[in-house]
Order: C-alpha cells, then sequence, then structure tokens
C-alpha cells in the first residue's frame, strides 16, 4: 500500500473533532443576541422618546430669555449655574404646590378609607342586594366627568363653598371612588373567605376583622391603587379650572397654565423650571412609591 493511500485510511478513520463546549455557547449567544435585538431597538426608541423631552425641558429651564429668542431650540444653556429662573419659578408655584396638596391629599384619604371599606362589604359581608350596589358603583365609572361639572358649579355658589378647596375634595373623592371600590372589590375577591370566618370564630368583631385582617392583607393593594389614583387627582386640569374661581386658590396644573411673565408675556425660563419642579417631584415620588409597592409585593411572594 502506498504512502498517500495509508495516509487517507487514516484520515477516515479518525473520528470527527467534537466542537469545544466555548464555540457552542459563543454561536448561542450571539443566536439570543440576535433574536433579542429588535426588543432591544424598541426600548432603546422608547427611551429616546420619554426621556428627550425631559432632558430638553432640564436644559431649558438654565435658559435666560434672550437665549430662548436668539438661539435654537436645541442649544444648550450658555451657564448651567443659573438658578434665578427656579428663585422665580418657585416663589410662584409654592402656593399652586400647596393647594394641590391641601386638595389632593385629603381627597386620596377619604377616596382609599371608603373604597377599602366598601370593597370589604361589598365581598366579605353578605347581605341582600350588595351585586346591585356593585354595580352602581361601575356606573358611576360610565358618566363623563364633564357632564357634572356644571350641576356641581352651581351647588358649591349655592352653598357658599365656591371660594374654598372643598369643591375640588369633594369631586376628586366623588369621581375616584368608583373605580377605587371596583379594584378593591376585585381584591378581596380573591382572598379566601375562610380567613375571614377564622377571625370570627376567634371572636374578632367585624370591624376588628376589617382594620386588623382585611388592612393589612390588602396594604400593597392600597399602595398600588392610591399611585393610580393620586396621579390621575394630581394631573387633573378640568376640574381644578372649573372649581378654582380665586387665583389663591389654583392647584399646580392650573399655574402653569396661567403662568406668564409681566403684561402676560410668556417668560420660558421661569415656565420651563416651574414645569421641572412639578415634574420631578411627581417622578421622585412615583419612583419611591412604586418601589414600596414591587417590594411588598416580591415580599409576599417569597414568604409563602
Amino acid at each position: 500500500m502506498t504512502t498517500a493511500s495509508t495516509t487517507a485510511a487514516v484520515v477516515r478513520d479518525e473520528p470527527s473533532r467534537p466542537v469545544p463546549p466555548a464555540d457552542k455557547g459563543a454561536r448561542a449567544s450571539g443566536r439570543s443576541f440576535v433574536k433579542r435585538l429588535p426588543g432591544y431597538l424598541v426600548v432603546a426608541v422608547l427611551l429616546v422618546v420619554f426621556v428627550a423631552p425631559l432632558i430638553w425641558l432640564l436644559l431649558g429651564s438654565f435658559k435666560t430669555q434672550e437665549e430662548f429668542l436668539r438661539n435654537p431650540a436645541w442649544a444648550l444653556p450658555e451657564d448651567f449655574g443659573n438658578i434665578s429662573n427656579y428663585a422665580t419659578a418657585w416663589s410662584s408655584v409654592a402656593g399652586y404646590l400647596l393647594n394641590s396638596v391641601l386638595s389632593v391629599f385629603p381627597a386620596l384619604l377619604i377616596t382609599l378609607l371608603i373604597g377599602t371599606a366598601a370593597g370589604f362589604a361589598l365581598e366579605v359581608m353578605v347581605f341582600r342586594g350588595r351585586r346591585t350596589v356593585l354595580l352602581l358603583f361601575l356606573v358611576g365609572i360610565m358618566i363623563p366627568g364633564q357632564m357634572i361639572l356644571l350641576p356641581l358649579f352651581t351647588v358649591y355658589f349655592q352653598a357658599g363653598l365656591s371660594r374654598s378647596l372643598w369643591p375640588l375634595i369633594i369631586t376628586y373623592t366623588a369621581t375616584a371612588l368608583p373605580l377605587t371600590v371596583f379594584m378593591m372589590a376585585t381584591y378581596f375577591r380573591a382572598v379566601p373567605r375562610e380567613i375571614f370566618e377564622a377571625s370570627t370564630l376567634d371572636g374578632a368583631s367585624i370591624f376588628r376583622s376589617f382594620f386588623s385582617v382585611a388592612v393589612p392583607m390588602m396594604r400593597n393593594a392600597i399602595f398600588t391603587i392610591a399611585l393610580v389614583q393620586f396621579f390621575f387627582l394630581w394631573n387633573d386640569l378640568l376640574i381644578a379650572l372649573t372649581f378654582t374661581t380665586d387665583e389663591s386658590l389654583r392647584t399646580v396644573q392650573v399655574g402653569l397654565l396661567n403662568f406668564t411673565g409681566q403684561f402676560g408675556v410668556v417668560d420660558y425660563g421661569p415656565t420651563f423650571a416651574a414645569i421641572c419642579i412639578n415634574v420631578f417631584i411627581i417622578l421622585a415620588l412615583y419612583l419611591f412609591l412604586n418601589r414600596r409597592v414591587m417590594g411588598g409585593l416580591a415580599a409576599g411572594a417569597v414568604k409563602g
């Protein structure tokens, strides 16, 4: 047998060399990256869409009036240490923020208390007609808010409440209550009825079962609903614009709408600074509350 034929036979008899695990992992990771690339691109586009306006707003809050009128809209501010716009904005926005706090937080507390109690009564307590009552709350969700503004304004004016924050508190509570009751009833429906039966057998009254058993169990649900309703009420413009007849009672959204300088000329620097104050305060509050809600949900899932 010749040398060439011997070499060919050896090559044919030699087993195929396996692919190293490192090469397999690199190929798998490459295919996985290609599959996830469209998702990454969508996330990047959404990030640009949401973050770019915030950056533009923040940069604009450091510009002077001359820079807004002379330079392009995408130009950077000449002085990043210019905080005079924030000082000017805060002198006006502080009162608007206080009015928003005094109108939104009482309405939110009343809504959560009544909504949690109503959801507990409609799903845990047994009485005739509870399904009808729940349907009546659902009807309240379907009523457009614009239809009730004129009748409510007339009632508030005749009752002498038009020069106070009570119209906002009452209207906010009434508009937020139907959805809160429906969501709380849905959460209570998922709780086993045996828990409340066991508390009753242990001698707890209905009020003790509500405050000592139901409320602690619904803590994460209450935080979630509070977060949703807070942003709905804080960002309201129509109701606040209708019922705040006095300039000293304006909420932050109405105040930003009428935030103008001398002789009605818009002073862009303080206006941008005022919007930044409102946006970033709400953003920080959202991140804090959202972290609390997610942490509570994770703790409840791990506790078993």
